[in-house]
C-alpha cells in the first residue's frame, strides 16, 4: 500500500491518525511513519483499511435527509 493510498483510506473512513492508532492499539508514531512511507503497511493493516475503505467509498452517506441548519451552524464557527 503506497503512502498516498493509506491516507485515503484512512480519510475515506473519516479517522484521523490519532484514531487509526487508538483503533488499532499503537503507538500513533507509527502510523505516522506508514502515511509519510518510512514504514511499510503490514499487508494485513493495509488489506483491512482496504476493504472498509472500499465499503465507504462505494456506499456514502445518503445526502437527502440533512437539515438545512447545519451549513450555516458550521459556516459560522
Amino acid at each position: 500500500m503506497t503512502p498516498d493510498r493509506f491516507r485515503d483510506c484512512v480519510a475515506a473512513l473519516g479517522w484521523s491518525l490519532r484514531g487509526l492508532a487508538a483503533t488499532l492499539q499503537c503507538d500513533d508514531r507509527l502510523i505516522r511513519r506508514w502515511a509519510g512511507g518510512s514504514a511499510e503497511v503490514p499487508p494485513s493493516v493495509a488489506a483491512w483499511l482496504e476493504t472498509l475503505a472500499q465499503c465507504h467509498e462505494a456506499a456514502p452517506p445518503p445526502q437527502d435527509w440533512k437539515c438545512q441548519g447545519w451549513k450555516r451552524r458550521v459556516s459560522t464557527q
